[in-house]
């Protein structure tokens, strides 16, 4: 029986890729580097702020990134003071939320993000009181895939992990929820393609969010 839910962020539960995008060039154009698009900040995302700047800093003229921790000072100022630019609920997620709040299952976050900026998100999106736990990256918890944070989460929640559904846009979250050894649900209106999604190994994916209810 599946008593909490563990859900993503970026992509996920919030359409947060304009917040990422706009620090991202904010931090380039201030180390007189040339902007990446969108669509190449929707390919670096998913493994945390530090591969995302690495990524963007080899496209935008810095060949291996060797400026990666001016790039990493600058870019954490920054998205501390945007990381809530223009967020949005993904589409339909807010209703299934409040379903799963009224079946007396558990809410949590856990997200590479910074662990600050996660829940300054998530609070902004959804307020303070939705979700039980919200997890965003820190040094003591290693990041997606690994599942230490699985473990974790589900500890805060006062649930065995094996009573969690893990959901996830992304081919990280796809192999986190393996590694965990839980249920875990890909959905395809993220960062990910469904085709990309079926690569990484999904077994099950959902393309609406009030689908999420046939697997609890």
């Amino acid at each position: 029986m599946i008593k909490a839910c563990i859900f993503d962020l970026d992509g996920t539960i919030g359409n947060t890729l304009d917040s990422m995008v706009y620090s991202v060039n904010l931090t380039l154009k201030e180390m007189n580097l040339s902007e990446i698009s969108k669509e190449q900040c929707r390919e670096f995302v998913g493994n945390g702020a530090r591969v995302l700047m690495e990524k963007a800093l080899d496209a935008s003229g810095n060949p291996g990134a060797t400026r990666i921790e001016e790039g990493m000072q600058i870019y954490g100022r920054i998205f501390d003071e945007n990381c809530t630019y223009h967020v949005t609920p993904c589409e339909g997620v807010p209703e299934m939320l409040y379903k799963l709040k009224e079946q007396g299952v558990k809410l949590a976050v856990l997200s590479n993000k910074p662990h600050c900026q996660a829940v300054k998100v998530v609070h902004a999106i959804y307020g303070e009181k939705l979700f039980d736990w919200v997890q965003g990256q820190k040094d003591e918890i290693p990041r997606k895939p690994d599942p230490a944070g699985v473990f974790y989460v589900a500890k805060k929640l006062g649930v065995d992990y094996k009573e969690c559904l893990y959901v996830g846009d992304s081919e990280v979250d796809v192999v986190t929820g393996k590694n965990a050894g839980v249920k875990t649900i890909a959905v395809t209106w993220g960062f990910r393609t469904k085709e990309e999604l079926m690569i990484a190994g999904a077994q099950y994916m959902i393309d609406k969010a009030e689908k999420l209810q046939e697997y609890l």
